[in-house]
């Protein structure tokens, strides 16, 4: 059995997430299994998940995957009888193109069998409702099953629910408002789960009232009816002999990780070792590689500056050509110098030339296919792989060890590389090329 559900919604802001981890909470209050999943590159929204449950969210991405790796992702994370729940990304038909629903949360609900369930937002709305309703209802081939209005009171949900059931979904509750359960937001979207106070508080009064005005039994009915999922794959063969230590970096200024790609390179053979640029004088014993991730090292330059320690060992590291993936705010921290929200520049690690500073709006992102304009760490010349960039960051050289390629046909170069070296804005997701991870760990296996 891999029983599940999808949260969906009428688009961004209409509190997909804040459902999601009402529902969560509340199902895990009952004892029942959960795997939670995020459609789509996000980051954040899977902290929330996680916080929710204590058991990491996995992204669900058919740009970065094929259906039938996507439907294997599901079978393994579902293989132990846990019900999974998938929220999705944006509106329910926003895709990689903006002109088709490819790698959208409805397409993602298609091709793994998954009945899905619309969170709107009736706001300034009564009549009017049905009709945004319907319109998604027969919008496309679907697998929408109802809708869970948030915002609402328990007073106005009768009149709104049977608004719903005249556009032909049935409905699963609603949310009230709850200021004090409120999640805020900044310029990379919604605040990490482990800078908010109290979160955990929080995600009880959300499940609180789950408990009260959502259909919880209605759900997990729901979740069952499910289509089986046949696609199977195998753990990868491991790239090494025995296993190799990389470093991680994982602190509040370096926390945008996919789990997926961890459990890639735990296959090739990587023993993962966590390390803060923000606490610790020196990288683990033993490191034979680096795995910067992204994050907001612009929210804390000034405290990576005063880590003059960490920032020297970084830079050695990159010096003697210890093998290091640097992604997005690992990037950042790479360079020589950083000007955060502050405004104010602090030293790097100073292991690459050049600085950056922060914006007031987003530089070039989105979906990515990157292609090798010459042999590197993690690629020969002419290899792909797909990624995603999401920055207000702008550096002064972003580098030309590839060319990113956006689907509407936009491209730019990015990326610095070398023999031992990725070290760019765009987040790598593994699985679209595992040859990219195995070559990371064959280098690192060469360290001693």
């Amino acid at each position: 059995m891999h029983d599940r559900f999808l949260i969906a919604g009428t688009g961004s802001g209409c509190g997909k997430t804040t459902v999601a981890a009402a529902v969560l909470r509340a199902l895990s209050r009952r004892g029942v299994p959960l795997r939670a999943f995020k459609c789509g590159p996000d980051y954040i929204d899977p902290m929330f998940h996680t916080a929710a449950l204590g058991v990491p969210s996995r992204s669900l991405d058919l740009f970065f995957e094929t259906e039938t790796g996507v439907r294997a992702q599901l079978a393994r994370a579902l293989s132990t009888g846990a019900v999974g729940v998938i929220e999705g990304a944006m509106g329910f038909y926003d895709g990689a193109l903006g002109t088709t629903d490819a790698a959208s949360a409805a397409h993602l609900a298609r091709a793994t069998g998954t009945p899905a369930v619309l969170v709107a937002r009736p706001k300034g709305q009564s009549l009017s409702l049905a009709a945004v309703l319907k319109g998604f209802r027969d919008f496309a081939p679907n697998t929408l099953a109802g809708v869970i209005l948030n915002g609402v009171s328990p007073g106005m949900y009768p009149y709104y629910r049977g608004i719903a059931e005249q556009a032909g979904l049935p409905a699963y509750g609603f949310l009230p408002d709850l200021p004090e359960a409120g999640f805020p937001d900044r310029h990379l979207g919604l605040v990490t789960a482990g800078e908010i106070a109290g979160l955990q508080g929080k995600l009880d009064r959300l499940a609180d009232a789950a408990e009260q005005s959502i259909d919880l039994n209605g759900l997990l009915a729901l979740a069952a009816r499910a289509q089986p999922i046949p696609d199977r794959t195998d753990a990868l063969a491991s790239a090494c002999s025995g296993k190799v230590r990389v470093a991680v970096a994982r602190d509040a200024a370096f926390c945008f990780y996919y789990d997926d790609n961890f459990d890639v390179l735990r296959e090739l053979g990587a023993e993962l070792v966590e390390f803060s640029p923000l606490e610790d004088r020196s990288l683990p014993e033993g490191t034979q590689g680096v795995y910067l991730g992204g994050g907001y090292p612009e929210l804390h330059a000034a405290r990576l500056a005063a880590n003059a320690e960490m920032r020297q060992a970084i830079r050695q590291a990159v010096g003697r050509g210890l093998p290091v993936i640097a992604e997005c705010g690992g990037f950042l921290y790479l360079l020589h110098e950083l000007a955060g929200a502050d405004g104010v520049p602090y030293p790097m690690a100073g292991a690459l030339p050049g600085a950056a500073r922060l914006t007031d709006r987003l530089q070039p992102f989105g979906y990515v296919t990157l292609t090798a304009e010459s042999d590197s760490l993690l690629a020969r010349r002419g290899e792909t792989i797909r990624a995603h960039e999401f920055h207000y960051a702008q550096a002064e050289d972003a580098g030309g060890g590839f060319r990113a390629v956006k689907p509407n046909g936009r491209g730019w170069p990015c990326v610095h590389t070398g023999p031992a070296l990725y070290a760019g804005f765009p987040h790598l997701y593994f699985r679209s090329n595992p040859e990219f991870a195995a070559r990371f760990v064959r280098k690192c296996a060469a360290v001693r």
